[in-house]
C-alpha cells in the first residue's frame, strides 16, 4: 500500500511514476477526502481537549457548591459531536484506505516505462545447447520415457494438470531436494505453511481486492471472500504475512525464509505451443524464498535473491538469462523484478522459471509488519523481497530438452545425481 503522505506531499510524482505502469488514476477526490478528515481531526481534538479540562473541573466545582447542571449539559453536547465526528473520520479514512489498497506499487526510478518489449536483459549464462540429431519437445520426450502422464493427469483433473510416474517423480522431488539443501547451506530457515489461508493474506501480499477472481477459493457458508479461505498461489503470500502487525527487533534483521508448496493458480488453459505439457498449469511446485530487510539494506537483499537464483540454475547447467523487467511487466505489488528466463529448445524461446522482486514498503504497510529503529526508537516498515528458488514446472521441460540425447534418454544433471541414488541417465524401460 502506498504512503497517504506521498500522494498529499507531491500528487502529481505520483501519478507520473505509477503511469509507468500504466496506471492512470486522478487524485482529486482522495485528496479532498483527506483535506476533509485532517480539518475534521483538528475540530475533534479540540472538543476533547475543551472535555478533558473541563470534566478535571467539575469535581472542584461540586465541592464549592456551584451549579454544574448546564457544565453537564454542554458535556453531553460536546461528547455526541465526538461521537459523531469521530465516526465520520473513520469513514473518510475507509475510503481514503480502500482507493489506495487498489493502487499498485510505485516501480523504482531506474526501470523503464512500459511492458515486455521495454524488458532489458541483463546477463546470459551458458550456450544454447546444439544437437546433431533431431531434437523432441519435452512433451514427446516424456510420453516415450513414461516419466509424466498428461492423459491421466487429465483424467483426474481436467486440463492444466499431469502426474509425474516413476523417474519423472524422482527428478522432480530431486530438483525441489536441491533447491533446499542450497538454501538450508546458505542459512534460510525453512518452513512449511498452511496451504489454506485467510483473505488477510491475500490482501497483505497485495494480491487482493484487485486479483481476488485469480485464485481458488474455498468458499465460507455465507459467501464472504473476507471469510473464506483461499489456496495459496504461491508461497510469498503465506510468507509476508507471518508477522503481520508485530514489531520486529531490529537485530533480528534481515528475516530470511523460505517454503516448498505446491501452488495453485486459474492461469492455465491457453494451449498454445508455447503453453503446452507442463510448462503452465493449474498446480505446480515451488520453492521461494523471502526476506524481511531494513530498509536500508533492501538493495543488498535483492541482489543477494538475484545471485540465489542464478546460482540454482548455473548449478544445473542450464542456458538461461536474466531479465530486468519494465515498470509495466513488474506485478502491482512490485517496485522491481528480475526474472531468470530459461531457454526451452523446441519453442526457440526463453521461459520464465523465477521471479526475484522487491516490494519495497508496499507490501509492510498493507500489513503492518515493523521493526524499531534503535537510534530514533521510532517504528518503521521493514522492506519484503522474494525470489522463486525454483518453480519446477518450467525447470524440468528444461532440463529434459536441454540434456535430451539422440537414443531419447536424458542425461541427469550432476547436482541432481545424489538425490537420485547416483542414476546419470533417464532410460526408456
Amino acid at each position: 500500500m502506498l504512503d497517504i503522505k506521498l500522494i498529499t506531499e507531491d500528487p502529481e510524482k505520483v501519478k507520473a511514476s505509477l503511469a509507468k505502469k500504466g496506471c492512470i488514476v486522478d487524485f482529486t477526490e482522495i485528496l479532498r477526502l483527506d483535506g476533509e478528515r485532517k480539518k475534521l481531526m483538528t475540530e475533534i481534538e479540540g472538543l476533547k481537549a475543551e472535555r478533558n479540562k473541563v470534566s478535571a473541573e467539575i469535581p472542584k466545582l461540586k465541592k464549592e457548591g456551584k451549579p454544574v447542571d448546564e457544565i453537564f449539559a454542554r458535556m453531553r453536547e460536546i461528547g455526541d459531536k465526538i461521537t459523531e465526528g469521530d465516526a465520520k473520520i473513520n469513514d473518510y479514512q475507509n475510503k481514503i484506505t480502500d482507493f489506495i489498497s487498489r493502487l499498485p506499487n510505485m516501480p523504482d526510478d531506474d526501470l523503464l516505462p512500459g511492458e515486455k518489449e521495454n524488458n532489458q536483459v541483463v546477463k546470459v549464462y551458458g550456450t544454447k545447447p546444439e544437437f546433431d540429431f533431431k531434437a523432441k519437445n519435452h512433451v514427446d520426450l516424456c510420453t516415450s520415457l513414461g516419466i509424466i502422464d498428461y492423459e491421466r493427469g487429465v483424467k483426474l483433473s481436467g486440463n492444466g494438470y499431469w502426474l509425474y510416474r516413476g523417474d519423472g517423480a524422482r527428478l522432480e522431488w530431486a530438483l525441489l531436494n536441491y533447491f533446499v539443501s542450497t538454501h538450508l547451506a546458505d542459512g534460510y530457515e525453512m518452513i512449511l505453511p498452511p496451504h489454506m489461508l485467510g483473505y488477510n493474506c491475500g490482501f497483505g501480499a497485495g494480491q487482493f481486492p484487485k486479483f481476488t477472481d485469480e485464485v481458488y477459493w474455498v468458499d465460507s457458508e455465507d459467501g464472504d471472500k473476507k471469510r473464506a479461505k483461499f489456496m495459496l498461489p504461491t508461497a510469498e503470500t503465506a510468507l509476508v504475512n507471518m508477522y503481520a502487525g508485530e514489531i520486529i527487533d531490529e537485530d533480528k534483521l534481515p528475516m530470511k525464509y523460505f517454503a516448498y508448496t505446491p501452488c495453485y493458480r486459474k492461469e492455465a488453459g491457453t494451449y498454445r505451443a508455447e503453453e503446452r505439457g507442463m510448462v503452465r498449469g493449474h498446480q505446480f511446485n515451488k520453492v521461494e524464498m523471502v526476506q524481511y530487510a531494513h530498509p536500508d539494506k533492501s538493495k543488498e537483499a535483492f541482489d543477494e535473491l538475484v545471485g540465489k537464483a542464478c546460482a540454482l540454475m548455473d548449478g544445473l547447467g542450464l542456458h538461461f538469462r536474466l531479465s530486468k523487467l519494465a515498470a509495466g511487466d513488474c506485478s502491482a505489488s512490485m517496485a522491481r523484478t528480475y526474472d531468470i528466463e530459461v531457454w526451452i529448445p523446441s519453442m526457440g524461446i526463453y521461459k520464465e522459471v523465477s521471479s526475484v522482486s522487491n516490494a519495497n514498503d508496499y507490501q509492510a504497510r498493507r500489513n503492518n509488519t515493523r521493526f524499531r529503529d534503535k537510534e530514533t526508537g521510532k517504528t518503521r516498515f521493514v522492506h519484503t523481497l522474494n525470489g522463486s528458488g525454483l518453480a519446477t514446472s518450467r525447470v524440468f521441460p528444461a532440463i529434459i530438452e536441454q540434456y535430451q540425447n539422440a537414443d531419447g534418454s536424458i542425461t541427469i544433471p550432476e547436482v541432481l545425481r545424489p538425490f537420485m541414488g547416483g542414476q546419470e541417465r533417464i532410460e526408456k524401460l
